[in-house]
């Protein structure tokens, strides 16, 4: 027999699979609802494009220098900044502000030559010492571990720039050319200088294809075409980035022809913009694995500190009818939190749906009953699978209240180890297992909340190990171990629906393998009529 879960008026089966309709309908509760008169803007001018931003932009998002360790920031970085070596079409590190790179036979030293010619949005050039200034200055994810590996920084001329390590270390690349971090972006160091870190986020500088024009907290930044990029020049002139948090503001914008680019159209919603003339989708999976944290496994006095507690958390999500109902089926359950497409992949057993094994487990941890787990946090524009994952939970009698909280707290809170509970996270940033487990696993990382010592004892092992197919054998040992110990609850690879209207030609989706946003923004064009 089944048990039934009332909430906000929706009745729902709590050990059964929950019915499309009302997977959707809790998505929708409480954060779409209420939203009032929906607010109306003016129609994009002919050498302009407008987004519709499914999160608040964050001025720290301006800055590579604070990059966490997540894709968000660089929706924006791509279009302001640029790197030495970023990934690009086609490439996994492409070679951007510097023409060119090389690494010794030893592994110990990068050398990296800039273009030349090549100038920051109020005409400074690209130097080497504007490479050195940007490194010393990052303190974002990994910047420990990137500082400690570095022995100096040689700049012996304008163009040339020299990294030379302490040690060799097989992933320097893999943190220095990718959006695992942002420690590669350029920023301009006189500039900097001058107006300091506050007057750069008020008014940023950088080397990419868009220069700063405006930003409006809550409502819009704007973006101007810098046409001494040195790629090409950008084809659209401006840029506009309105933020609208409501889904169905955005598509009902977008529907009007007030927006030509609308990040995040889920569930319904995408099935309309299927059906709709002149309107396109664009999903895109992503190397962002969600899964629940449980940040206070470490304490013997919660009830997330026994193994089987976790294990039963992972045995109760709904991860097929939860894909399928929210995302059209477009995610890929994966049972990591490392992407399956990335370099030393450990294949885990497959995820079971199992809520009766879950209560049994439940009941042998001495929580027959249940328990109350108090706060469930959340960046709150995913609140939709959140609200479906909370109902999983509760069918096994493990209570917990939502908490959207707006991404850029989010992100502050959740690296500043404030969250208490459990905590839904994922990450699109580029890498491998590697850095994935840096970020997210071992010791000290940006979102690591405690740790197991076998774990962090084999990660240092890893990062000296030259020969692949060693490290690749104490990588599977260490995403095993995560596996075992049911450090967190993977969910499924995230699918990032979007959707565009009928006056955009190139959107840039899916350009860069991986990349959640349209990237590059210099190959972005307006349909010609």
């Amino acid at each position: 027999m089944s048990a039934w879960v009332e909430r906000k008026g929706i009745r729902t089966s709590a050990l059964n699979d929950v019915s499309r309709r009302d997977l959707i309908a809790l998505a929708a509760l409480g954060l779409a609802a209420g939203s009032g008169v929906r607010p109306a803007f003016a129609a994009p001018s002919a050498d302009q494009l407008t987004w519709g931003i499914h999160v608040s932009l964050a001025p720290r998002w301006f800055d590579p220098a604070t990059t966490p360790g997540l894709i968000t920031p660089f929706m924006v970085l791509y279009a302001l900044h640029d790197a030495l070596v970023k990934p690009m079409p086609g490439k996994a590190q492409a070679s951007s502000l510097a023409e060119s790179w090389t690494m010794s036979e030893d592994s110990m030293t990068y050398e990296f030559t800039l273009r030349k010619g090549i100038t920051f949005h109020n005409g400074d050039p690209v130097t080497a010492e504007d490479v050195k200034f940007s490194f010393e200055r990052y303190h974002g994810a990994a910047n420990k571990q990137l500082k400690d590996t570095v022995a100096s920084i040689e700049t012996p001329d304008a163009q040339h720039v020299r990294f030379k390590l302490k040690e060799p270390w097989p992933d320097f690349m893999t943190f220095y050319g990718t959006t695992a971090t942002g420690a590669g972006w350029v920023v301009p160091k006189k500039y900097v200088e001058k107006v300091g870190d506050e007057g750069f986020l008020k008014h940023p500088i950088g080397a990419g294809p868009y220069k700063f024009v405006s930003f409006n907290p809550g409502v819009e930044l704007v973006l101007e075409a810098y046409n001494g990029y040195w790629r090409k020049k950008p084809s659209v002139k401006r840029l506009v980035m309105k933020v609208i948090p409501d889904e169905e503001t955005r598509f009902a914008a977008l529907s009007r022809g007030e927006l030509d680019i609308a990040y995040s159209i889920r569930g319904e919603l995408a099935e309309k913009v299927q059906k709709t003339p002149g309107l396109t989708l664009k999903p895109a999976l992503l190397p962002a694995p969600w899964y629940l944290y449980f940040t206070e496994q470490w304490d013997p006095k919660s009830p997330f500190h026994d193994v089987r507690v976790r294990k039963a958390v992972n045995l109760c999500l709904d991860r097929d009818g939860m894909n399928k109902a929210l995302f059209l089926g477009y995610c890929k359950v994966n049972n990591s939190i490392i992407p399956d497409s990335y370099q030393y992949y450990w294949q885990p057993p497959a995820a079971v749906f199992d809520p009766v094994q879950a209560k049994k487990l439940l009941a042998e941890a001495g929580h027959p009953d249940g328990f109350d787990a108090g706060a469930y946090f959340v960046d709150g524009s995913y609140a939709n699978i959140a609200q479906v994952a909370v109902q999983n939970l509760e069918a096994i009698g493990i209570h917990t209240k939502m908490e959207p909280v707006e991404r850029a707290t989010f992100f502050a809170n959740g690296t500043g180890k404030k969250f208490h509970g459990i905590m839904q996270v994922a990450s699109a940033a580029g890498g491998n297992a590697a850095t994935r487990l840096q970020a997210f696993i071992v010791k000290g990382g940006a979102w690591v909340y405690g740790s197991y010592p076998d774990i962090d004892a084999l990660y240092p092992q890893q990062a000296a190990a030259l020969d692949p197919k060693k490290r690749g054998a104490i990588l599977d040992k260490m995403q095993q171990l995560v596996y075992d110990k049911s450090i967190m609850a993977p969910i499924f690879e995230l699918s990032f629906i979007n959707a565009i209207g009928p006056r955009v030609g190139e959107s840039a989706f899916g350009t860069i393998q991986g990349f959640a946003y349209t990237a590059p923004f210099e190959d972005i064009t307006i349909k010609k009529t």
